[in-house]
């Protein structure tokens, strides 16, 4: 009994998703025009059967991680700069904080006309989109982290006369780790999304936005569907990666 119990908790995350596919399946046997709509779950095996076959979902897939990867990357790595400098030099600040805080205000997908125009609807353009998307909460977070430090940590580092560089790697930055993991984690979600976003504003190349777009151009349902089950799936297949690595990277907090 108590395993049974135990197996039903660990299941129980599972229920909404069976009662929506219960219901999906209910609405697709309601007639043609509601079938269309709700793609019978049987379509959407075959489609799931002939995309793998074909290879164009593999294909598209590795197209979208590359291209989240690669601006996650660039992204990260100009916030955290950006955001460290800021939060370390008042003249920075003054320069770069109220340019930054105005375009951070701007949402990602409302520029990718302008930058359609400047950068064309290539590679460089999508990845500069998910570079954007990945270096705002990059930026914010990195800034918070650094500029909240606690003032005893500081006086720790004075007393055992740091340099500056030994009170940045040994002060500065553990200090502001959680900081910095919130604000990988939120540019990962958001490279994610604007990624697929770009893809279907830039319908060239490769990737799972564009894989939708010729499938909903050729009234194939079924292939959006995927898609965007795809899209869900290694949204919280990533965010959970993460999540398990940082709190391995930070167990010491619980240390303390």
């Amino acid at each position: 009994m108590n395993v049974l119990l135990g197996l039903l908790r660990r299941c129980r995350g599972l229920l909404l998703p069976v009662l929506l596919i219960g219901l999906w399946e209910f609405c697709s046997r309601q007639g043609a025009a509601q079938a269309y709509a709700f793609v019978p779950l049987a379509t959407i095996g075959k489609g799931f059967v002939d995309l793998i076959d074909s290879g164009a979902l593999l294909i598209s897939t590795l197209a979208s991680l590359q291209r989240t990867c690669l601006g996650l990357l660039i992204g990260v790595t100009a916030g955290l700069l950006i955001g460290a400098s800021m939060a370390l030099s008042r003249v920075v600040e003054r320069v770069l904080g109220p340019l930054y805080h105005i375009l951070r205000q701007v949402p990602i997908l409302g520029l990718i006309p302008l930058i359609a125009l400047w950068f064309g609807s290539g590679e460089g353009a999508k990845v500069l989109i998910v570079s954007l998307a990945a270096f705002y909460p990059m930026t914010l977070n990195t800034y918070e982290g650094f500029s909240h430090v606690e003032p005893r940590y500081r006086e720790v580092g004075k007393i055992f006369a740091f340099t500056p560089w030994q009170q940045l790697t040994q002060v500065l930055l553990p200090s502001a780790l959680p900081s910095l993991n919130n604000g990988v984690l939120h540019a990962l979600a958001f490279a994610w999304v604007s990624s697929v976003g770009a893809e279907l504003f830039l319908s060239t190349g490769a990737g799972l936005g564009n894989l939708m777009m010729n499938a909903e151009a050729g009234s194939r349902m079924e292939v959006v569907i995927i898609g965007v089950l795809c899209i869900g799936l290694l949204g919280y297949a990533m965010n959970q990666l993460f999540s398990r690595l940082s709190r391995h990277l930070l167990r010491w907090r619980d240390l303390r």
